[in-house]
């Protein structure tokens, strides 16, 4: 019925106008060009015979006579004469019109009142129609759905029919065992009434973006098979001051007409940010809204039975009144999955996907650290699309490693080719991050090295963590900046030159880096935290908060970070010198097959694969590379950096072939004159 009342509302106008537009389609067009005529003209027409048809209206005073005649040219005219109404005229005028030939005579004597009524009124009608069409579109009350007044309603949606459920929510085991508490209290409130227990009135969901705070809450939703209202932060606040106070007490007023019910308020930092801080100053929208929130979860009136569950990637911008016990009693954090976690993830969004029997989600999880819930079901998403695209029945491996690496860095740019010069520069700027990588004491796992180019990036690394770690020492965090300056140095030894390619990698540095001496303190400056006073006015910060960092404490800051950035800098170099023959033998692998996986840097290192023709094939077991190592092998130890070049043949022979003797002899007299100085 709703529906067939708004469709009748749309097209009323369309109808007005089709009214109009026949009326006047049924109106004579020679009706503009009437000729009016005197009884005596009208007289003499008659006498001539030129009348062609005439209608006679017989009014109380007057006789009107309408018509067509021809005038002496034989052209046609409308016309019109009005007659005094006498008995003599009116009898005269039906003999002269009725002896005349094929003229049709009609007697309109009994006019219709009620038409001539109807026409009077017909157009104040149809702009009163009109009207009342207009103000009801514009919300005015006179169509009676006063839309003004619900302007200050409450934008709460009552959610019913959700069919997510705990199974359908992986990785956060604690989170759900602490959710399933308040749903039998919603099923079972009287089991906790008899041991004084009094359920949380808030419930505050917290951590990073997609790790699925808001799918935890879908699922509390459809567990607990109570009324859920759902709303966002940002539906409170409007340009209006006052509507979204207004909205909150609706919103709670709707609640309790249905408790016991709950209330999820997606994105809280919206209204929640602290008072009294900012630029906004201390009366405007958004506060008055947050103080009637306050007010609603712990105020005068009872809101018992409302249990109010609220998500947020923001808490440290909260106000701290709405997170003290009475509001928000407790708060998840909803982590990062682990190890475990991502595979329990992988197997529930896979369960609707067609994956190969050979896929080993564990193996995928393991290479997947860092990821949240969202990120690993674009994974899987991406892959399934990928598998469409190439026409494949099931998803395979290789669809989903190329899935991680476009949720990562972005699809592969394929049309960029690189010249030799840089895609040489590439493969070792790459190799010297993998080298590195590899020969530090606790250090990562190299899962893939490509130099295929994505996003911004040349190419990149694929490292994973040796164990997943809580907390980070600061010898691991020397070890992640000396990975960073991994291509750097690789750039100055072998090309005695430098690129702008390693500016993502020194940003990455120097952050941690700072934030080992202003954060962690590991450091001489000792353990001190110093504010580098980039907070943010706008989320909830003062704009006059004093800073704890004078001039000099910057100074010893930036020598300390300067520090610390040049002994991983001297660490990374000292690596890749010592270990120089396996990165090129890495980095000629990349130019010829320009992705390694951790396999084939094991086989490349091992001298399994090998360089021939351009590519990088197994190797064969003729003597005669064998004689080659032989030959070769007791010039490595015993030669200088200048007759280092006999013996990377040696190791090139199994690993890079003849290609990389050229390069590597003059790289190693640059390496001679670029540390030189420096010593």
């Amino acid at each position: 019925m709703e529906n067939n009342k708004n469709r009748f509302a749309y097209t009323l106008p369309y109808i007005i106008v089709a009214v109009f537009i026949l009326s006047m389609m049924f109106r004579s067009p020679l009706a503009s060009q009437t000729v009016k005529l005197g009884y005596s003209e009208f007289q003499t027409v008659l006498k001539n015979e030129q009348v062609q048809s005439a209608q006679v209206t017989v009014d109380y005073n007057t006789i009107t006579v309408t018509g067509i005649y021809n005038d002496s040219d034989g052209a046609a005219h409308n016309f019109s004469t009005v007659i005094p109404n006498t008995e003599t005229a009116s009898e005269e005028l039906m003999q002269s019109l009725q002896k005349l030939k094929g003229v049709e005579v009609k007697d309109a004597n009994t006019s219709n009142i009620f038409l001539e009524v109807l026409g009077s009124i017909l157009p104040l009608a149809i702009f009163l129609v009109f009207g009342f069409y207009m103000i009801n579109r514009m919300g005015g009350a006179a169509g009676g759905n006063q839309k003004a007044f619900d302007f200050s309603k409450s934008k709460a949606r009552l959610e019913t029919e959700i069919k997510t459920r705990f199974t359908d929510v992986a990785g956060c085991d604690e989170e759900k065992e602490e959710m399933s508490e308040l749903i039998e209290y919603l099923r079972m409130p009287r089991k906790f009434a008899k041991m004084g227990a009094r359920i949380p009135k808030g419930v505050l969901l917290v951590g990073p973006p997609g790790t699925g705070k808001t799918l935890l809450a879908k699922a509390v939703a459809g567990e607990a098979n109570v009324p859920f209202y759902s709303i966002s932060g940002s539906d409170f606040v409007e340009m209006f001051v006052g509507v979204g106070a207004s909205r909150v007490r609706d919103m709670f007023k709707q609640a309790k007409q249905t408790a016991p019910c709950m209330i999820f308020i997606d994105e809280i930092d919206a209204v929640g940010r602290q008072r009294g801080a900012g630029l906004g100053g201390g009366n405007d929208e958004r506060e008055q809204t947050l103080n009637q929130l306050l007010v609603e979860l712990d105020g005068m009136s009872d809101n018992s039975g409302i249990l109010v569950i609220a998500a947020t990637n923001r808490p440290d911008v909260l106000d701290p009144a709405l997170l003290r016990p009475g509001r928000f009693d407790r708060q998840i954090t909803v982590s990062l999955p682990d190890v475990k976690g991502r595979e329990a993830i992988l197997r529930v969004h896979a369960r609707n996907k067609k994956v190969a029997d050979d896929v080993d989600l564990q193996a995928l999880a393991k290479r997947t650290p860092g990821f949240s819930g969202a990120d690993l079901e674009n994974v899987l998403n991406e892959a399934a699309i990928l598998s469409v695209r190439e026409n494949k029945e099931v998803i395979t491996t290789n669809q989903i490693d190329e899935a991680i690496d476009r949720v990562m860095m972005g699809p592969a740019k394929k049309s960029r080719e690189y010249d030799e010069k840089t895609k040489k520069l590439v493969a070792y700027h790459e190799a010297g991050h993998a080298i590195v990588g590899l020969n530090q004491p606790d250090g990562v796992i190299v899962q893939k090295v490509t130099i295929i180019p994505r996003g911004q990036a040349g190419g990149y690394n694929l490292l994973t963590p040796r164990k997943e770690r809580i907390l980070n020492s600061k010898k691991e965090l020397l070890q992640t900046i000396t990975g960073y300056m991994g291509g750097r140095c690789a750039e100055e030894i072998f090309f005695d030159d430098i690129t702008t390619g390693a500016s993502d990698d020194i940003k990455q540095a120097t952050r941690i880096a700072k934030d080992m001496v202003t954060a962690y303190g590991m450091s001489e400056l000792g353990p001190i935290q110093y504010d580098n006073g980039s907070s943010s006015v706008f989320l909830g910060r003062d704009y006059n908060s004093p800073s704890n960092v004078s001039s000099q404490i910057a100074y010893d800051i930036d020598i300390e970070v300067r520090k610390i950035v040049d002994f991983c800098h001297d660490e990374a170099s000292r690596i890749i010198k010592e270990h120089r023959d396996d990165l090129v033998k890495i980095a000629e692998a990349l130019i010829a097959n320009e992705t390694l996986t951790a396999e084939e840097i094991d086989q490349v290192l091992n001298g399994e694969l090998v360089i021939r023709d351009g590519s990088l094939v197994p190797a064969k077991e003729p003597e005669k590379p064998a004689e080659t190592v032989e030959e070769t092998a007791p010039e490595v130890p015993e030669e200088s950096e200048k007759e280092a070049a006999p013996a990377e043949p040696k190791q090139t022979g199994r690993g890079t072939g003849h290609r990389s003797r050229k390069p590597v002899q003059e790289e190693e007299e640059k390496v001679i004159d670029l540390n030189d100085p420096n010593e």
